[in-house]
């Protein structure tokens, strides 16, 4: 019994094509890796822009409140809402500094001047993130 043997080549006219083939398949994943790589950098900004965003706001509510202290006798002054801003040129600077310094920025600042409890507020809206918040409690004796 005789085995048949197979011949494994093949014509040239059947490889016609395989090279354009070959090289679309690259293309084409090269194409995905770049947009991977353009997917991650715009993710990384948007990170970046977040984080910068919570380190102003805490930042800003550190300035405020070693303008506190160094002006405890009169920590009701610095109580405000957003519709209802503090009666101190100082917190009034402050609150122009969060308004233009974060985008729709915003802040405030419960004081109960008996016990030196402080509760500040800064909130911002980044553009496709949606209301960020940094909240900060303390006491001033």
């Amino acid at each position: 019994m005789k085995i048949a043997k197979r011949s494994m080549q093949t014509s040239p006219q059947a490889m016609r094509g395989a090279a354009l083939i070959e090289a679309m398949i690259a293309i084409l994943l090269f194409c995905i890796g770049i947009l991977g790589l353009v997917g991650l950098q715009a993710s990384m900004t948007s990170a970046q822009s977040a984080a910068k965003y919570r380190a102003d706001a805490a930042y800003l509510a550190s300035e405020l409140l070693g303008t506190m202290w160094m002006n405890k006798v009169n920590l009701g002054v610095y109580a405000t809402t957003p519709a209802s801003p503090c009666t101190d040129q100082r917190c009034l600077d402050w609150v122009n500094k969060v308004a233009s310094g974060l985008p729709q920025g915003t802040a405030t600042v419960a004081v109960t001047p008996g016990t030196g409890v402080v509760d500040l507020t800064v909130k911002w809206t980044a553009p496709n993130e949606g209301t960020r918040s940094y909240v900060l409690a303390t006491t001033i004796k």
